[in-house]
């Protein structure tokens, strides 16, 4: 089993495990610097905890990612034979906008084991949290798009949906901590969860992107190829009761499975010319988070030429799908910024990791926080259709903020 994990990552006596049964022992602590580049991805899968900066990859848009990468591992130099190699891998975020840089990095190591956390800082008290925009703004701005929505249908290429977001802006009275948040992040088992680094912010504090996301936007390995889009969301209950009702509600609202569908065909249509066989079930199932209920459809693939298709070219092939931006994508892109009103950054971009052997994961980077200094900025979203409702899709979005709220401290919360 080792050496056929080793060849998954990368790192030929790099000791990694897969599955359920990696333990997260701690490593020893890592000099401020590599702390500095630390990266970590926890799913019920597998783990990857990577510190240190050794070479970023040139940064670019998402329509050169795939050349990128590819010229990057053809232009490593083959590593001496050491005690501990260093991984062949590239980490790191892609943006919302298919027209920014992204952000990712070779580490200088990598391994399965968690970082050393014990030097990590209290908890701040949380001072302030501030909407940005207001409720009743994004409750204005739904409204807006769907008009936009209806408007457009009597052109040649009709909007069928848009995913709006907005942000929460929350004010610490001392650093937040990001590998504090990560830890905590932990209460819910179900998602992947994600710290990476994204570069210096004001004051010269390191900017991380940290989140623990429900949604796989696609991992290969080998030939193989999957994608497990979510679309069409609920609040969960505390009451057993309700909490079923709101599932079953969700299974058979014709709203959410319209969203759904527009996701798995979006999908389906961009994977079908890498692939030979391709398949999806005929409807979604129910996927639940600790706070929210999801309808999602597992995309199974198998590629014609895998060995010339990186995972990090499939993310930016898919990316970003209706899940977190509409349809049809420029469209809706078009109508998120006039909307939106402020960047997305990374928020409903992706978090990964892609190999020398093209194999990897990619998680769309959501229920996510960017940190920064002793600030930090919260995002949820909802996708608008026909049919939808805006003081619902406000909701929607308030349920999708209390996973991080929980994990900074902060109890339930009205938002």
């Amino acid at each position: 089993m080792e050496s056929r994990v080793a060849e998954f990552w990368g790192a030929p006596d790099l000791s990694v495990q897969i599955g359920g049964g990696a333990s997260e022992r701690q490593e020893a602590a890592a000099p401020k610097d590599d702390m500095d580049w630390a990266f970590g991805l926890s799913t019920p899968e597998l783990r990857l905890f990577t510190t240190g900066l050794k070479q970023r990859l040139t940064p670019g848009p998402a329509a050169t990612l795939g050349a990128r990468v590819r010229g990057f591992f053809a232009d490593l130099p083959v590593a001496p034979e050491t005690d501990e190699p260093s991984p062949r891998l590239l980490v790191g975020a892609l943006p919302f906008d298919r027209r920014a840089d992204d952000c990712l990095f070779l580490p200088e190591r990598a391994a399965n084991r968690i970082w050393d956390m014990r030097s990590s800082a209290p908890r701040p008290s949380i001072r302030a949290l501030t909407p940005e925009p207001s409720r009743a703004a994004y409750e204005a701005a739904v409204t807006q798009a769907l008009a936009a929505m209806r408007a457009s249908h009597g052109g040649a290429e009709p909007i069928n949906k848009v995913v709006l977001s907005r942000s929460l802006k929350v004010q610490g009275d001392g650093a937040i901590d990001p590998f504090a948040l990560w830890r905590d992040l932990k209460a819910d088992p179900t998602a992947a969860r994600f710290l990476t680094p994204l570069g210096k912010g004001a004051g010269g504090a390191m900017r991380r992107l940290v989140g623990a996301t429900p949604e796989l936007l696609v991992s290969k390995r080998g030939p193989a190829v999957f994608s497990h889009p979510l679309a069409g969301s609920a609040r969960r209950s505390v009451d057993v009761v309700q909490d079923e009702a709101a599932a079953q509600s969700l299974l058979a609202s014709d709203k959410d499975r319209r969203e759904h569908a527009l996701v798995v065909e979006a999908i389906m249509d961009l994977l079908a010319p890498y692939c030979s066989d391709l398949r999806a079930p005929p409807g979604p199932a129910l996927v639940s988070t600790r706070t929210m209920w999801h309808l999602g459809t597992r995309i199974e693939g198998r590629l014609h030429r895998p060995d010339e298709t990186s995972a990090a070219e499939l993310a930016a092939l898919l990316h970003p799908t209706p899940a977190v931006c509409g349809s049809p994508r420029d469209r809706a892109a078009e109508r998120i910024h006039a909307l939106e009103g402020y960047d997305r950054g990374f928020y409903a971009g992706a978090v990964g990791w892609t190999n020398a052997f093209g194999d990897g994961a990619w998680y769309v980077s959501l229920r996510c926080a960017e940190t920064c200094g002793d600030q930090a900025r919260l995002y949820a979203g909802a996708g608008i259709v026909e049919g939808s409702d805006p003081a619902a899709e406000a909701d929607e979005t308030s349920g999708k903020f209390q996973a991080v709220l929980r994990a900074l401290g902060v109890d339930e919360a009205s938002v």
